[in-house]
């Protein structure tokens, strides 16, 4: 069972049957400061799926401790509808992270990871401003500002990142690579659905119609089609096409689809 963690600097961490949650960074600092060997970190906003799993194993088998957090971060959201409608499944995260064998998870509050209110920010000023970063304004700043925060928190001697959201990776990457950060980035193969829709938080809000047409993306970003044929394609299948860019031996494609009072934002890329 997973249990909510306090400890005095005198208790040393020791293996158990589940996570120890931490809510208090100061709880987690401490036990960081006892822990000894490698630790590998998932940072995550929730609503786990096997895509999350696939880290976590991949974690667990390379490190002595593995650390989750889970952290629903508002700076990096457009819109606040948006923002309301992501998926909230905390028991179910749980059950995953102790199935998997997790050892820790960090659960703060906005108060904590923003004590200052968002007045420190991460800027990159080149890559995060093409693709998601074009239609979406402001949302790599949100993102490299946590995960520079969370990646502070945690420690940790290697951090697992999804190739599903290849750009937010390469930014990753890159910005602890131009801070001297010292720990490995670890990019991990996007996991799929039978039909190839790459696996993610925000499917859970696609409705039957919009669950049935969602494949087609992988579908198509796989076709011998150029991206203008493929963009066109799927405005005729009924999405919404941010883009479709193909360059530096991938093609990147995001899209969206009306799912009754909800849009849902699909990313997808592929080696080309």
């Amino acid at each position: 069972m997973s249990s909510v963690y306090s400890m005095t600097p005198s208790a040393a961490p020791q293996k158990s049957s589940g996570p120890r949650v931490f809510k208090r960074l100061e709880d987690w600092q401490v036990c960081r400061s006892a822990l000894q060997g490698s630790v590998g970190f998932v940072p995550t906003m929730g609503a786990l799926h096997a895509g999350h799993g696939s880290l976590l194993e991949r974690s667990v088998a390379e490190n002595d401790y593995t650390v989750l957090s889970i952290y629903l971060n508002p700076t990096q959201f457009n819109s606040p509808k948006d923002l309301d409608c992501y998926p909230k499944t905390l028991e179910r995260d749980l059950k995953m992270a102790r199935d998997i064998g997790v050892d820790f998870v960090i659960t703060p509050s906005y108060e904590q990871m923003y004590a200052d209110g968002f007045r420190y920010q991460v800027d990159e000023t080149r890559f995060s401003s093409e693709l998601c970063g074009e239609h979406r304004p402001g949302h790599f700043t949100g993102v490299l500002t946590v995960v520079m925060k969370l990646l502070n928190i945690a420690r940790a001697d290697r951090a697992y990142f999804g190739e599903k959201d290849y750009q937010q990776y390469l930014l990753i990457r890159d910005m602890c690579e131009a801070f001297f950060m010292d720990l490995e980035i670890v990019p991990c193969a996007t996991v799929r659905e039978a039909d190839g829709l790459a696996m993610s938080s925000r499917n859970e809000n696609l409705d039957k119609a919009g669950r049935a047409k969602a494949g087609l993306l992988n579908n198509l970003i796989r076709s011998t089609l150029d991206d203008e044929q493929v963009s066109q394609a799927l405005r005729e299948a009924g999405f919404d096409v941010d883009y479709i860019v193909s360059r530096e031996g991938r093609r990147s494609a995001a899209a969206s689809l009306v799912c009754g009072d909800r849009v849902v934002r699909l990313l997808d890329n592929v080696a080309c």
